[in-house]
């Protein structure tokens, strides 16, 4: 590592790493230093432990709880009840355990998918290689979207300037230089650096690295960041708050129920036990486990969809979505264009003509194509020096049509060598080239046809320059092809006998012509746009492109009719950052689809305007322009193919093949997650309810206990568990697609899910209890057969609690829960478990069972079935409305 390479000559600073700026270093010795050097990565956080995932399992307030009653089981000399709950802590405590590992694994395996790639010289060639094995020494190219791989002296550049917010605190872009500076020049001033981490804004140039991983400036400073803790995600919060609540509830009824055996003619010590043990039952020590594998699990089944979701709350937040930004070019289109039609001044040509003659030279004269062509090769990203091997749609499909038009691509550049470029500015919206000509110079400009003319003094008729008498005329012609659907470019160029300093470039330029591109739109497209707005999903098409190009695209993707696309197209150029706007300007803005002629800042403007207006904003972005909006946005969506290093760094989601349609499964998982998660709290407080209310119930009425505390313990074991775990893994309903998206402040449970909670805890409440009174009063029935008849109700009842989850427009028969195998496994699971008690001597004797008759079998079964009739007569009458 050089540590004063700002001060020193870029030669010298070549000379000390052995590097060559044209051939870099060779494979050879970048393997043998990397050995010494390490690879470019920064240390991150020391991952856990396993020591400390499984200890972390039992530090919460759910397991503090369990562990007082345990202390409580072994003072009353109940040993059996205090090994029991060990053993449910114990359980709990290994089923977490194994759940975050394996979503720790799986998180890191996802991570490794997204990892940056750099371009780099190496033995003369370039290749795309992973930054990680980037060494000192190594010649980068970097461009505008890149993230600077590591810390390097620039040895060229092209109006580069970089986003150093991260080291600086700054938001306004650094321009650098390639001057040596005063070795006590402070890092945020070393303009001829370029700083790992830091972003690419416009420009671009080449650099050898001269630190790498933990030796760079960030990698010195990012120890503060390995020691930040982990904040809560939303879903953790929620699920949290609800389990203090349930934790409280419950005490205060063990505490009633123990009381309870002063005031009746129970035994006291019993009572007192059975009111541990309905604590112990009644807290859900599996929710939070549920909730970690169900969002982990949800990670998994996208990212084998090519979605990959970096943070794991990014699962949740997709399904309360409802709004989508998104831009037109390569997202909604298929970024394959073509040269459609050229207009010449009083000239229009069909590009398939030229292209079809392969008569290049014959409509030179008349056209002046042959300046159309020069300024469409050497204009051109696919072309510079600097292009690192990359270009757009556009520039790809100006050299096929001069390629196919019979013109030599290789012989022009070979002709015109490139002296000077202005790389493409999304503020300027333009990109010009400086080429020299003999002993003159041709100055080639290409861009939006309102950026170009506004600098054109003249146009080329027939071969010949003349003054523009109306550029009107031009404006209609571009606003005409942009009706037509085409994106329109228009391209200019003079002649200097002097390369033109930056501030004469543009100026007294010539028009040559404009020139219409096609990108149709993706086939898949408008079925996904019907998609978004069947589930209530705003859809809005942000783009810097003409507004008749972009209400074009949307009428044919279905996202505005032709009716509506004038009323539902917005300009960015009426409006600035989207603030003071008037109370109709503002609906305007919120019913709008098309968002045309947008700079790259206003993006993050309309994110915020929507979030202020109770919008949870999901932002595609693919370039370095996009990066604040994706940052700021509920849900930052890049690309994975065509995305910038800017994008995905700061994206919540990357799409690694670039459809659009495959948000479509991630919105959908996002959403059948936090419902299989509300199926189960639903599920779990209504069980656990069924069981206090039931001993509290038997207590005030005088009648045998229908639970015993092991009793209740086994139960906790079974109906926890396996039946919660199968809950996790729904696909979701069959219409979750069509709802409308939640609220983000919405907690798990409604005022309409408590009420539907407690209706179904109070069916099992009410055919336990009938079942201890019919066996108690009606059979005549010992006390011990009594509770052995009301436990196994209680296990059936609650089993069959599980049908009673789906929504009630739902068929009873056919819907989510009856389609999941998971579901009956696990019920097989818990009756097989079940069983065990019975037949198992051991466990016989431990919970105090005794064999059953069969006709005390059916009523078993007629009593807990009837739970499920009694909830789903109150469910369809309208009682409850889930």
């Amino acid at each position: 590592m050089i540590t004063d390479a700002h001060s020193i000559p870029v030669e010298k600073v070549l000379e000390l790493l052995n590097s060559s700026s044209e051939k870099g270093l060779g494979d050879n010795v970048a393997a043998n230093r990397i050995k010494s050097t390490g690879e470019n990565i920064l240390t991150r956080k020391k991952p856990k432990s396993i020591l400390k995932i499984f200890v972390d399992q039992l530090l919460s307030p759910i397991i503090y709880i369990l562990f007082a009653a345990m202390i409580l089981a072994f003072l009353f000399s109940e040993v059996l009840e205090g090994i029991a709950i060990l053993f449910v802590i114990l359980i709990t405590a290994l089923i977490g355990f194994f759940m975050e590992w394996q979503a720790i694994r799986s998180i890191e395996s996802l991570q490794k998918m997204v990892q940056t790639l750099s371009v780099v010289i190496r033995d003369g060639k370039e290749k795309t290689m992973p930054s990680r094995l980037l060494v000192p020494g190594d010649i980068i190219l970097i461009k505008a979207g890149d993230v600077v791989p590591a810390d390097a002296r620039l040895i060229e550049q092209t109006r580069l300037s970089l986003k150093e917010s991260m080291l600086t605190g700054e938001s306004e872009p650094v321009q650098k230089g390639l001057d040596e500076l005063p070795v006590n020049t402070r890092i945020t001033d070393r303009k001829n650096m370029v700083f790992n981490g830091t972003i690419i804004a416009r420009g671009n140039a080449k650099a050898v690295v001269i630190a790498t991983g933990d030796k760079t400036a960030i990698g010195q400073i990012s120890s503060l960041a390995r020691e930040t803790e982990h904040k809560r995600t939303p879903l953790e919060k929620k699920l949290n708050s609800l389990t203090h609540w349930l934790i409280l509830f419950t005490l205060v009824l063990a505490v009633l129920i123990g009381l309870s055996g002063f005031l009746s003619s129970n035994d006291p010590v019993l009572m007192i036990k059975t009111g541990i043990a309905l604590a112990v039952a009644a807290i859900p020590e599996g929710l939070p486990v549920v909730a970690t594998i169900t969002l982990a699990r949800g990670m998994l089944k996208l990212s084998k969809k090519k979605v990959v979701i970096k943070k794991l709350e990014a699962v949740q937040t997709l399904g309360e979505t409802n709004i989508i930004c998104t831009d037109k070019t390569g997202t909604l289109t298929e970024d394959k264009m073509t040269v459609k039609k050229i207009i010449f001044k009083g000239s229009e040509v069909d590009a398939t003509e030229i292209i079809d003659s392969k008569k290049c030279k014959d409509l030179n004269e008349d056209f002046g194509l042959d300046r159309f062509i020069n300024v469409a090769v050497l204009c051109n990203s696919a072309n510079t020096k600097h292009s690192n091997g990359s270009a757009d749609a556009i520039d790809l499909a100006l050299v096929e049509f001069a390629k196919n038009a019979g013109c030599n691509f290789s012989a022009i550049i070979k002709k015109y060598p490139e002296v000077h470029e202005l790389p493409f500015d999304s503020n300027l919206k333009l990109m010009a080239t400086v080429n020299r000509e003999g002993d003159s110079f041709i100055s080639c400009v290409k861009g939006a046809p309102e950026s170009i003319l506004k600098y054109c003094d003249k146009v080329l008729k027939n071969g010949q320059e003349e003054m523009i008498e109306d550029k009107n005329e031009w404006y209609s012609h571009a606003d005409k092809m942009a009706e037509d659907g085409l994106r329109v470019l228009a391209f200019a160029d003079k002649r200097t006998n002097q390369i033109p300093e930056e501030d004469t470039l543009l100026k007294d330029l010539i028009l040559i012509g404009i020139a219409g591109f096609i990108d149709p739109p993706r086939n898949d497209i408008a079925q996904a746009i019907k998609t978004y707005h069947d589930a209530g999903i705003q859809v809005k098409m942000i783009t810097g492109d003409h507004p008749g190009t972009s209400r074009k695209i949307a009428q044919e993707i279905g996202l505005v009719s032709r009716e509506e696309s004038n009323s539902q197209t917005i300009l960015g150029s009426d409006y600035s950052k989207f603030e003071n706007i008037e109370p109709n300007e503002e609906e305007l803005l919120l019913k709008a689809s098309v968002f045309a002629r947008m700079l790259p800042e206003q993006k993050l403007h309309l994110v915020r305007f929507y979030q202020q207006h109770r919008g949870v904003v999901g932002m595609l972005g693919d370039g370095i322009n996009d990066a604040p909006a994706l940052q700021t946005a509920d849900i930052g969506i890049s690309m994975g193919i065509r995305g910038t290093e800017a994008a995905r760094e700061v994206a919540d989601v990357i799409l690694m093949d670039d459809k659009f349609t495959a948000l479509k499964q991630a919105i959908h998982q996002g959403r059948a997650i936090f419902e299989n998660i509300r199926y189960f709290v639903i599920f779990l407080i209504s069980c656990n309810l069924a069981e206090v209310i039931s001993v509290a119930a038997a207590s005030v009425i005088n009648v045998p206990l229908p639970l015993l505390p092991l009793q209740i313990l086994y139960l906790n074991l079974i109906t926890d568990i396996f039946p919660a775990l199968a809950l996790g893994m729904g696909k979701g309903s069959k219409n979750i697609m069509r709802m409308r998206p939640r609220d983000a402040d919405e907690p798990i449970l409604t005022k309409k899910h408590w009420k539907a909670t407690v209706l179904y805890g109070l069916s099992i409440t009410l055919v336990v209890i009938g079942v201890v009174i019919y066996a108690h009063y009606r059979l005549n029935l010992s006390d011990i057969k009594v509770n052995n008849m009301a436990f196994y109700t209680l296990v059936m009842a609650q089993l069959f609690n599980v049908f009673n989850l789906p929504p009630a427009r739902e068929s009873f028969f056919i819907n989510e829960v009856t389609a999941n195998p998971w579901v009956w496994l696990s019920l097989l699971v818990s009756i097989f478990i079940t069983s065990l008690g019975y037949f198992i001597p051991f466990l016989r004797e431990t919970l105090s069972l005794t064999s059953m008759t069969l006709d005390q079998l059916i009523i078993i079964v007629v009593f807990a079935f009837a739970s499920l009739v009694i909830s789903q007569i109150f469910k369809r009458l309208g009682f409850v409305k889930v």
